[in-house]
């Protein structure tokens, strides 16, 4: 499991997958090779064969953004995404952390413990972020969709740790919502936090050092033909990144690749 940035997984990556060892890597140096397969265990871990060498780990806001999507995608059909992200500092290492806890900006442009900021990495040619395009392509490889249209607004917020996620999805097909939370809430790995009688949803407090998806506030959106709201909580660290690389390798053992 390689997690020492991109540089030096392309570097050691081949080394070692060339020499017969299967290489799952957490940076994003191979994330969009289409000759790689960038896994999520609980959506497309059937990806995977023995002729797998290397593996790519996601995005970690687009890990936890994709886990619900998977029984959407298989019932219903998905017309369109849209996701805003509320994004941890801890996404930006351990400069981050100190921007947050000592006021300082030297990972953030501004004072991250007094305001959010709507930029995550660096602006691209076409408006959007890096991040978010990340989100956007590694959506569209994961599903398995190539023209999915796919929108992105990440926002980084004064928290410490994990990431929440607003998704709007357009289904192809009519739904009946309680339908819909059974297949989410039966999804492996997934908590059910949709409850607004007792005001339970999503909090990145709850899922700080956990290895679940929290997804909630389930609902219609009327604005839409067969459109849904989800928000959707997950340790960045623990599931974004460190818990869905060995989940890989859980899953590569269980088949029998390796």
């Amino acid at each position: 499991i390689f997690s020492a940035g991109g540089e030096t997984s392309k570097h050691f990556a081949p080394i070692a997958s060339s020499n017969g060892i299967t290489v799952i890597d957490n940076s994003s140096a191979w994330r969009m090779d289409k000759n790689i397969p960038l896994v999520v265990p609980e959506v497309n871990a059937g990806v995977l064969s023995k002729d797998d060498k290397l593996i790519a780990n996601p995005n970690c806001s687009t890990i936890q953004s994709v886990v619900p999507l998977k029984p959407l995608q298989e019932n219903y059909g998905i017309k369109r995404v849209v996701y805003s992200t509320y994004q941890a500092v801890s996404g930006a290492g351990r400069k981050g952390i100190d921007d947050l806890e000592q006021g300082t900006t030297s990972t953030f442009p501004y004072e991250i413990n007094k305001t959010v900021i709507p930029q995550i990495d660096v602006f691209l040619d076409n408006g959007n972020t890096k991040e978010e395009q990340k989100m956007i392509d590694e959506t569209r490889k994961i599903l398995g969709v190539e023209n999915l249209p796919v929108s992105a607004t990440a926002v980084r917020v004064p928290i410490k740790t994990s990431h929440g996620v607003s998704i709007n999805i357009e289904l192809e097909k009519e739904f009946d919502i309680k339908k819909i939370r059974e297949e989410i809430g039966n999804i492996d790995g997934v908590i059910l936090a949709d409850n607004p009688e007792t005001l339970d949803y999503p909090l990145q407090s709850v899922a700080e050092d956990t290895d679940n998806v929290y997804v909630g506030r389930i609902r219609r959106d009327d604005s839409v033909e067969n459109g849904i709201n989800l928000f959707v909580v997950a340790d960045n660290l623990r599931k974004g990144a460190a818990t869905n690389s060995v989940q890989i390798a859980e899953s590569l053992i269980a088949r029998g690749i390796i």
